[in-house]
């Protein structure tokens, strides 16, 4: 993957809300270029590879798709096969172990 651009946002109320959503206590979510993370630190996040490849995979799908179709695609996605079977989230799981 090329070097991609991005920020964290610590304490975001959008991620709080996904994780109250998810039933988890802490979560990582992305809109454009920008990680949100509620429950952990970003340096608690950065050490964990796994979870970052995660996100920057999200990260490339939005620059590629552009933000509003792919989060229309995403929503679509979610809605037919589910957020575990979402073809996004299972693109990002593969890229965890790359």
């Amino acid at each position: 993957m090329s070097k991609l651009h991005y920020r964290i946002k610590e304490k975001s109320w959008l991620a709080a809300i996904a994780a109250k959503k998810l039933n988890v206590t802490s979560v990582a979510m992305v809109l454009g270029s920008t990680i949100h993370l509620h429950g952990c630190t970003a340096a608690h996040f950065l050490k964990d590879e796994r979870w970052v490849k995660h996100e920057l995979c999200h990260v490339q799908q939005f620059k590629t798709h552009g933000f509003i179709p792919f989060l229309l695609k995403y929503l679509w996605e979610s809605y037919k096969n589910g957020y575990y079977n979402n073809k996004y989230e299972v693109a990002a799981r593969a890229a965890e172990n790359c």
